[in-house]
């Protein structure tokens, strides 16, 4: 059985303000004042406590939380905490957005412009996707950039030549690394991001004059959003902040000065809408789980019984997986993609 905290030590997201930023009226992105709620909810996969609110801008498309969580907040969510429960499920189809075929996909991409001579990963985390484009690009020197100490951890596993720990829009790290890279590559990155446009200034700051970058990232305008609501996987509260659709992404770095040279959802969209929904929507349907932030257990035949129905939903979840297969060649070359890749080469 978990250990709790006093009622007290519990973290209340909304009641203090530095875990939330004050609530927007206006867009981040465009600054428009026309906007609707797509969602409210709360933490799906790890049952923290708090409420998400995502609204869309009528206007740009441009979907974000508001209010915003804080740096502080989002160390908070991201913290692991021992006893916390996992929805083992949603956590596995989440992670075939970093399996390798992906990473595969992604290095594959960038062989049209040659080998670099510098290449920089951000949000490398443990520099899974610089030890897979190694594959391709032998000759080519990865660095890796992250806020964690596992950066750290993968230079010492040499998954990466150059490890640094820090995020990139800070000035510190900004200096250090001007203008020395030929290839800046932001995998799943921008959403997780406080200001997604400081970031691609950032991105933009440490390439050399006709250096590339790629960025993969998710498709708030995919039918799935629509169709499956709080239980798209993608949405991810409270870690995922900014949602980009294509064509602001498209327009910013043109904007800056870059040539869109590949604009694609065909090659990532990751099959796992009905799987992902249907593991988290049943998972919230049961016994509600034991977690070191509630006062009192719930009684002990109550977990076991949870544990018994999570088990006998496996097949039904394993069942919407063969249908997120089948669907995919569809889903890849219709709205229905919920992820899109962006090359853009910054001008020389």
């Amino acid at each position: 059985m978990t250990a709790h905290p006093a009622p007290s030590a519990l973290p209340t997201p909304q009641a203090t303000a530095r875990v939330h930023e004050p609530r927007r009226e206006d867009c981040p992105w465009c600054g428009s004042a026309r906007l609707r709620n797509r969602l409210r909810t709360g933490d799906l996969r790890q049952y923290r406590p708090g409420s998400f609110t995502v609204d869309e801008c009528r206007d740009c498309g441009h979907t974000f939380q508001n209010p915003r969580l804080t740096v502080e907040g989002l160390a908070l969510y991201h913290r692991t905490v021992r006893g916390a429960p996992r929805d083992q499920v949603a956590d596995a189809l989440l992670a075939s957005r970093s399996s390798r075929r992906r990473h595969r996909s992604a290095a594959r991409a960038m062989r049209r412009f040659g080998e670099p001579e510098s290449w920089l990963d951000v949000g490398t985390g443990h520099a899974r996707f610089p030890a897979t484009a190694r594959e391709f690009f032998p000759y080519t020197a990865f660095d890796g950039l992250d806020p964690t100490p596992r950066v750290v951890r993968a230079r010492t596993a040499d998954r990466v030549e150059e490890a640094h720990v820090g995020r990139l829009t800070d000035p510190r790290v900004t200096t250090a690394l001007r203008a020395r890279y030929d290839v800046v590559s932001m995998l799943h990155h921008l959403e997780g991001t406080a200001d997604p446009r400081a970031e691609l200034r950032a991105a933009l700051s440490v390439l050399r004059p006709g250096g590339h970058l790629l960025v993969e990232t998710l498709n708030p305008s995919s039918a799935f959003a629509a169709l499956l609501g709080r239980w798209w996987l993608a949405y991810d509260q409270p870690r995922h902040l900014h949602l980009l659709p294509p064509r602001n992404l498209r327009a910013e770095l043109e904007t800056l000065g870059c040539a869109i040279v590949v604009l694609d959802h065909r090659p990532v969209h990751v099959p796992h809408d009905l799987s992902g929904a249907l593991a988290l929507a049943l998972s919230h349907t049961l016994p509600a789980p034991d977690t070191p932030w509630r006062a009192i257990p719930p009684p002990l035949a109550q977990q076991h019984l949870r544990e018994a129905l999570l088990r006998a939903g496996i097949p039904l979840v394993a069942a919407a997986t063969v249908a997120d297969h089948v669907l995919a060649p569809l889903a890849r070359r219709t709205r229905l993609a919920n992820t899109y890749r962006l090359i853009a080469r910054k001008a020389g």
